[in-house]
């Protein structure tokens, strides 16, 4: 439930989807019930999420996450195990829906952008939900997340990143940076590599969810609302290790495994 550390598209434009007027009316039934799920966990962040444990706000993050999928229509497909405790969770961004599709398999803290916690509706909510905020305006506030992120780490919690750094179309995984892994190494803690990819019944990789180029929200929203038989693919790999690990080299060990999971 928390956002990326980037705000907007920057990747390689994706295909215009076909939008089928005739789900016209499920889109909407969907885009209502969309609202209200919103809403009624919002209230819930500001009264019995206030008394969970992290291991109860966890599950609540994932039942949420996985009952809005099943609102927007998008089937999940689950392949692997994640590790049990903390660790820092690493995938390819392909859009804002990837947020919501890791919570549903792994619940996670997620790092954004301060100005997320200020939005209408979705700032409270992904405050409640423990996101780590990055001020961009301040030079060295990133050292203070990663600080933030090791200490969440430590204390046995489950941090999640997107080391594109930005979406791209789902087709190939993007150059990875490596300084949020650093958070990982510092706190000795593994590194749980998952593969997403999007697809629907015409093309085993979907353009419908990916939230590229010159795409706006709502029309990224739009699409996904009147696509019939979209699926998210999350496939867990093996844990790797950061024992001495060099983060440039962990960082392009991981773009590999999670690349060649993504072209199997």
């Amino acid at each position: 439930m928390s956002s990326t550390l980037e705000g907007g598209p920057q990747g390689t434009p994706a295909a215009v989807p076909t939008v089928r007027l005739w789900m016209t009316p499920v889109a909407a039934w969907r885009l209502l019930r969309v609202l209200l799920h919103i809403l009624i966990i919002l209230l819930q962040s500001v009264t019995v999420w206030r008394s969970l444990d992290r291991a109860g706000l966890d599950r609540a993050t994932q039942n949420w996450s996985r009952k809005m999928l099943h609102i927007l229509g998008i089937r999940l497909d689950v392949q692997g195990h994640t590790r049990p405790g903390a660790k820092l969770v690493v995938a390819n961004h392909v859009s804002w829906l990837d947020i919501v599709a890791i919570n549903a398999v792994v619940p996670s803290r997620f790092v954004s952008k301060a100005e997320v916690g200020q939005w209408p509706l979705i700032g409270p909510l992904v405050t409640a939900a423990g996101t780590l905020y990055l001020v961009r305006e301040r030079r060295r506030d990133a050292m203070r997340v990663l600080g933030l992120m090791s200490q969440v780490l430590r204390d046995g919690h489950t941090v999640a990143v997107f080391p594109e750094g930005t979406t791209g179309d789902g087709h190939s995984v993007m150059h990875f940076h490596a300084n949020m892994l650093q958070a990982a190494i510092d706190a000795a803690m593994p590194v749980q590599p998952v593969a997403l990819r999007y697809s629907d019944p015409d093309r085993a990789i979907s353009p419908i969810a990916a939230y590229a180029g010159d795409t706006t929200l709502m029309q990224s929203l739009w699409w996904v609302v009147t696509a019939k038989g979209l699926c998210v693919k999350a496939t867990i790999l093996p844990l790797q290790a950061v024992d001495h690990a060099d983060r440039r080299l962990l960082a392009e060990s991981l773009r590999t495994t999670i690349s060649d999971a993504l072209s199997d």
